[in-house]
């Protein structure tokens, strides 16, 4: 399922095709904007989207072998739900 399928989805139970669009794309934004500000994320049933912190690291070039440096950054993470996992499962 990509996010076209994800609105024809919601537009089953909302008036609009717009209407779930912007519901959509309004989730995805709150989302996104609650990460940036270093925000949890928790829904109920479903799961914990939080920002991990990768600290900085020495890697190697798969090519050379050289030795490089890859920087400290943040990184999304979605942490599943007990009532997800047992859906899935």
């Amino acid at each position: 399922m990509n996010k076209a399928d994800l609105i024809n989805e919601v537009a089953t139970v909302t008036r609009t095709k717009k209407e779930a669009q912007e519901a959509v794309d309004c989730v995805f934004s709150t989302i996104a904007k609650a990460l940036k500000k270093d925000d949890t994320v928790t829904l109920a049933g479903f799961g914990t989207f939080r920002v991990d912190k990768r600290k900085a690291r020495t890697g190697r070039n798969p090519q050379t072998g050289e030795p490089i440096n890859i920087k400290a950054r943040n990184v999304p993470k979605f942490v599943p739900g007990k009532s997800l996992k047992e859906i899935v499962n």
